[in-house]
């Protein structure tokens, strides 16, 4: 752990001593033990966070302010285990698209609240879109639904079967 011991006037109101985080470089040993423990719980208490690194809550609290105002944190959310992740069905879909429709179809894909990623790709497809849906039916509707997108040329959909590794968390 670092040997200089941050305070929250240190931190907040002060020049930055280094450039802004980036998810990269995180700013020092604290900082990355904080978004450990977050990724593991972000429920957890500013309280508890601070009694297990060590420093004041209000250490905590600031440094949670400047990663949420540098952009490094961009959130909170509730990740579902057991029975509920078990009960729908997740497809990866390939999508290709015309030259110069991207724009419009990344709009209407994002209206679909199935739609749980979508990025940018590089090889045979332009996107790669991560769905979840309540059954195979509702997964089925949901491909017709962006076949029909004008500007989709095609799709191409692997349905998971089980997730060996997960470290999203």
């Amino acid at each position: 752990m670092n040997a200089r011991k941050t305070t929250p006037a240190s931190t907040a109101g002060s020049a930055p001593e280094s450039p802004p985080a980036t998810p990269a470089t995180l700013r020092d040993q604290i900082d990355r033990a904080l978004i450990a423990l977050l990724q593991a719980n972000a429920r957890e208490s500013t309280a508890d966070l601070a009694r297990k690194l060590g420093v004041a809550r209000t250490t905590v609290v600031a440094r949670l302010a400047r990663l949420e105002a540098e952009g490094l944190i961009a959130g909170y959310t509730v990740r579902l285990g057991g029975e509920a992740v078990e009960r729908g069905v997740q497809a990866f879909v390939g999508i290709t698209v015309q030259p110069r429709a991207g724009r419009e179809v990344v709009k209407l894909l994002s209206r679909l609240p199935e739609l749980r990623q979508l990025a940018s790709v590089s090889g045979e497809f332009d996107y790669m879109a991560t769905l979840r849906a309540d059954s195979t039916a509702r997964l089925d509707a949901l491909l017709d639904e962006i076949g029909d997108i004008e500007g989709v040329i095609k799709t191409h959909t692997s349905v998971l079967l089980a997730l060996r590794v997960d470290r999203s968390a």
